[in-house]
């Protein structure tokens, strides 16, 4: 529900605190719609402040930023003529503070995630109060949605609060069983938003260096520049000092990884005449007021996080900022007076901006937020409320990752590892490499490993040089100079040097050299779905573990790695291009993943050398680690293995002699007259295989072996001694003729078999001979001295009555050294030409 004012717009946030009250008083959850300069940040968590005390409760609030966490519990500390640490403190990752007077705890979002995994219950906590929420980072909706499942079962009296300026209040209302929407009006002053179209050749930190000397010719005011990241910020700020600047006007950079006081020195407001100028990333986008900004620079770009095929990590990646965040920087200028904003693009692009971020559950690694479920019991997702479920797919690759980095059992439980993994609030893949390398003796190389990968590249692109190789920034970080000195960024490089001394001071890891050479090991133990192992014994073409294909485009030193720890390739699903790595030995291997290891015996049909060769192979996913020759292999495993190379013909057939082609005929033939008889046609014989063919081929291994069976014999034996003595009453091979010759019957026509005989060894013969104990009569084919059919009956007493005469006449001209008689029936057979008598 909305509460309006007098007539009938909403309440300023001063006014709407007594109806927010009151609305959570009555239901657990409400929403609070804010725009930019509300201050709900400070106001709204003070006003909840009185009946929360009253029950001995606190109040926990969410900041999506640590600069803004901090500097939220200052404001309202301030407010309360308080130290931060009394009644108002804050945690966020690295820094507490808390005191035992506390009652309002202003957390960043991983902080509430790790509050509910150890206590669900939420003990002593009245209103969790969830800030900035359009934002819909990961933790923020999976903090909501634990939020939700704690208070639906354990606290009925915990109330939830969910704040923004630009979120759709209805979805996340509906989300919370229809809660209360409180809208403020706020009291934002007017903002001048003024459109500055940029060349696209010029940078933008060019850009934004000059909109800001004319922000100071034209403006009054401290001034807020937004840019996308460090690197556009450190530019910026040494071309504006390239540049006098009036006196009295100060740059201060305020970006996530600067130390506190340094941050803090960019939000504290200016002292006397002091204007201020303040290069921001997106963390002075929301929750923060900086007094005396009276102007805000839009560079219209936004670094942010996106899960990296590349590295199998969440990575920053500049995009154009949504409708939504340029409103929100557009109101830094309103906070506390009449400003101006400068956007550095077109109106007319300002139309093609997307209205709001996509929600980072559907388009990030879902590892961490795996892992947190797992660590909060949570098997079912669906069981919990979200306003966008994790997507089905994305869930399942990343659980299956967690299970071969030990942090899930096979159930999707966490297990001990798991939980010391989730203890160190990083992703899973380095939460893992840390850990096991601080228990293999390489606590210090893996810190150092974890802060090279944790930010970007500290190795400038180089137009001629591609070094793929994890250990040349490693050594780096201890001391750069010579070739390297021209290639490395010095402030990723500080920065990294920095995480790394956090980690070894997480890990209580004292400080000892960094081993290169355990680089590849560990980049294994965090990347194991990407161990490679070169597919020739020469070049540069790689094989993963998951079969995907690989390569490096510049080989340089890491030639002739057999096996590769991968960090980072391209992406594509075949041949990826490999950016960063490092070599790793095969030892390291079969320690890190010997309980993956699997171990088999493989039979395997090669058909360039026409044998099945059984080999033990030990195998890490697709990547075969050894191999060896298995010289007492099961014979049924090699039979079967001949078996389906025969199915398929891939090289090898069964050589069907005549003798078994005519045994199979003739069954054929039996069976049109008794079903019960064996079916030996093709499609039979090829799906009956294991009861007829296995059993012979026990004790092969070469096509020359299968090319040698008796298949006749093999079927033969299928039959029953009484079946085989009919078959040669009902099917007999052979017909004795009239001149005692044995011709034989082909019975390849099973409706109707065939008996081809020389005409003239028929003489005297009347019946038609037949088979099946005289019920079928055979189709004579009667052939000339040549050979050739001149007649075809099964009437054999017709033809000599009638059609013999015919074929007479005309055999007589063409055969005459042949006995051609007037009467056939009471010639002499004969299989020999006659000279007629002079």
């Amino acid at each position: 529900m909305t509460f309006p004012g007098s007539r009938g717009a909403p309440l300023p946030i001063d006014d709407v605190l007594p109806a927010l009250r009151a609305a959570l008083a009555a239901r657990s959850a409400g929403v609070l719609q804010a725009p930019p300069g509300a201050g709900k940040t400070t106001h709204v968590p003070l006003a909840l402040l009185h009946e929360v005390w009253l029950r001995h409760q606190r109040i926990v609030m969410l900041e999506p930023r640590r600069l803004a966490a901090r500097a939220a519990a200052r404001r309202m500390a301030s407010l309360l003529d308080e130290r931060v640490g009394d009644t108002v403190g804050f945690r966020v990752r690295g820094e507490t503070r808390i005191g035992a007077a506390t009652r309002i705890e202003v957390v960043t979002e991983g902080v509430l995630t790790r509050m509910l995994q150890a206590d669900p219950t939420l003990e002593g906590v009245g209103v969790v109060i969830f800030d900035e929420f359009h934002e819909r980072s990961l933790h923020a909706d999976l903090g909501l949605a634990l939020a939700l499942q704690t208070q639906e079962l354990l606290r009925p009296d915990l109330r939830l609060l969910v704040m923004s300026a630009t979120l759709d209040g209805s979805a996340v209302s509906a989300l919370l069983g229809d809660a209360p929407i409180v809208t403020s009006a706020g009291r934002a002053f007017p903002v001048d938003v003024r459109y500055v179209a940029a060349r696209s050749e010029r940078g933008v930190d060019s850009v934004v260096a000059d909109t800001v000397h004319r922000a100071l010719a034209s403006d009054t005011g401290s001034i807020l520049a937004f840019l996308p990241g460090a690197g556009e910020i450190a530019r910026t700020a040494e071309r504006l000092r390239g540049v006098p600047l009036p006196r009295a006007v100060s740059v201060r950079p305020l970006f996530g990884d600067l130390p506190s006081s340094e941050q803090d020195a960019a939000v504290l407001p200016a002292v006397g005449d002091e204007r201020k100028i303040v290069l921001a990333t997106a963390i002075a986008e929301t929750s923060l007021t900086i007094e005396g900004v009276r102007v805000v620079i839009d560079s219209g770009l936004a670094r942010v996080s996106r899960f990296s095929p590349r590295s199998g990590m969440a990575r920053l990646e500049t995009v154009r900022v949504t409708r939504a965040s340029a409103d929100q920087r557009c109101g830094r200028a309103g906070r506390t007076a009449p400003g101006v904003c400068y956007r550095l693009w077109t109106e007319a692009e300002q139309a093609t901006l997307l209205e709001r971020a996509t929600p980072e559950i559907l388009m990030t690694d879902l590892a961490p937020l795996a892992l947190d479920l797992a660590v909060a019991g949570v098997v079912d997702p669906s069981a919990l409320r979200w306003l966008d479920l994790p997507p089905t797919a994305a869930l399942a690759q990343a659980r299956e990752l967690l299970v071969e980095l030990d942090a899930l059992d096979s159930s999707w439980r966490i297990t001990p590892h798991g939980r010391a993994m989730a203890a160190l609030g990083t992703h899973p893949r380095l939460a893992h490499m840390l850990l096991a390398g601080q228990q293999r003796g390489q606590g210090s190389t893996a810190c150092a490993v974890a802060a090279l990968l944790e930010e970007r590249d500290i190795f400038r692109r180089h137009p001629t040089m591609r070094d793929a190789d994890l250990r040349s920034r490693l050594r780096a970080l201890d001391a750069f100079g010579g070739e390297l000195d021209a290639l490395v960024d010095r402030d990723r490089l500080r920065r990294a040097r920095e995480r790394a001394a956090v980690w070894s001071a997480a890990l209580g890891e004292q400080k000892r050299a960094v081993d290169e050479e355990a680089a590849g090991a560990l980049l294994a133990l965090a990347y194991p779905d990407r161990v490679a192992r070169r597919r020739e014994t020469s070049g540069d073409r790689y094989l993963l573990r998951s079969g995907v294909g690989a390569r490096l485009d510049d080989v340089g030193s890491l030639a002739g790695a057999p096996f590769l720890g991968v960090a980072e390739t391209d992406g594509q699903p075949r041949d990826a291009r490999v950016f960063l790595a490092a070599p790793v030995d095969l030892t390291d291997l079969e320690r890190a993943f010997a309980s993956q290891i699997v171990r088999e015996e493989v039979v395997e049909w090669q058909r360039e050398n026409g044998v099945v060769a059984a080999r033990v192979r030990e195998r890490l996913g697709a990547l075969i680690l050894r191999e060896s020759l298995l010289r007492d292999a099961d014979g049924e495993a090699v039979a079967r293995e001949l078996l389906a190379a025969i199915d398929r013909e891939d090289g090898i057939r069964l050589d069907w002699s005549a003798p078994a082609l005519r045994l199979r005929e003739r069954v054929a033939f039996v069976r049109t007259l008794d079903t019960s008889w064996p079916d030996w046609s093709d499609a039979a014989l090829r799906s009956s295989q294991d009861e007829w063919l296995l059993p012979h081929l026990i004790g092969l291994r070469r096509r020359t072996d299968v090319e040698r069976l008796d298949l006749a014999s093999i079927l033969l034996a299928q039959l029953s001694f009484d079946q085989r003595r009919a078959l040669e009453r009902l099917a007999p091979t052979h017909v004795v003729v009239p001149t005692g010759s044995r011709v034989p019957i082909d019975y390849s026509d099973p409706a109707s078999p065939l008996l081809a005989v020389r005409l003239q060894e028929m003489f005297g013969q009347l019946e038609t001979p037949r088979v099946a104990d005289g019920r079928v009569p055979l189709t004579v084919h009667l052939l000339s001295p040549a050979g050739r059919p001149v007649q075809v009956t099964r009437d054999l007493a017709g033809f000599w009555r009638s059609s013999y005469f015919d074929v007479r006449k005309e055999l007589r001209g063409r055969y005459p050294k042949h006995e051609w008689p007037d009467d056939p029936l009471s010639a002499t057979p004969t299989r020999r030409a006659k000279r007629r008598s002079s």
